[in-house]
């Protein structure tokens, strides 16, 4: 199954990633980094929409998004 991950303490809340994504799964949390940016999430729900494009790898700034797509 592909999937994402993202490292809370890299991203910066900027938002690219959820323009991207073409199944439009990755939405804003209501959580906080350590550096006081709101980070991104895949809910529970929409963990298996993900195709594993790597569009939102490709276009994070900070590289706080791992792409995992199974081979």
């Amino acid at each position: 199954m592909s999937r994402i991950e993202v490292q809370d303490e890299r991203c910066k809340g900027c938002l690219l990633c959820t323009l991207v994504c073409p199944k439009k799964i990755i939405v804003q949390s209501s959580r906080f980094n350590k550096q006081g940016y709101k980070v991104v999430e895949v809910r529970s729900e929409d963990v298996t929409k993900c195709t594993g494009c790597g569009f939102c790898g490709h276009i994070c700034p900070d590289s706080a998004i791992l792409v995992y797509k199974p081979a």
